[in-house]
């Protein structure tokens, strides 16, 4: 993983005073390393049957629909509010400066169908548990999340329940 650790970028106090952002915009730009990324997200879901795949708006887009197609699932968007036409299901939840929501098309995926979730970051663990919800409220069968980067000092893993497993790439 040293490699890939190698293409995120620190940046000191963006957005705000004091917050280490971790950039993976140079990770995506380079060909290499986003095939390894994609490979490395996948690995520990081969031979789990994954059906759909369940990216978090806006970067777990771009993880979400590449370990899709590697893993030949379909991939299904959750989005911030007003972006999908209805009919669709909500899931709000709290952030540590306020609250926000995730939607779904209410038919994205069948009743009982295995569901992958994929987002870029695990901070604090709230949008990925708001996430979780939302594809049981739908029917999904969670197999379990990655995510590329976890910021292990803010403990958004203490808030993902369940025995699914959660595997993240590179801990910071």
């Amino acid at each position: 993983m040293q490699d890939l650790a190698a293409l995120i970028r620190a940046v000191p106090d963006f957005p705000t005073p004091g917050v280490m952002f971790r950039d993976v915009t140079p990770l995506l730009a380079d060909a290499g390393g986003f095939a390894r990324c994609i490979d490395a997200l996948g690995e520990p879901w081969q031979g789990s049957r994954v059906q759909a795949v369940c990216g978090i708006e806006a970067r777990g887009f771009i993880f979400g629909a590449a370990l899709a197609q590697k893993l030949h699932a379909g991939f299904v968007p959750l989005r911030k509010p007003g972006k999908l036409p209805p009919p669709v299901v909500t899931m709000d939840y709290q952030l540590e400066y306020g609250s926000d929501r995730l939607e779904a098309q209410r038919d994205a995926f069948r009743p009982g169908e295995r569901v992958l979730l994929v987002d870029d970051v695990l901070a604090t663990g709230g949008t990925l548990a708001a996430a979780r919800a939302l594809i049981e409220r739908l029917g999904g069968e969670l197999v379990g999340a990655g995510v590329v980067i976890e910021l292990a000092a803010l403990r958004g893993r203490d808030r993902w329940s369940g025995d699914q497993p959660l595997h993240s790439l590179l801990r910071y």
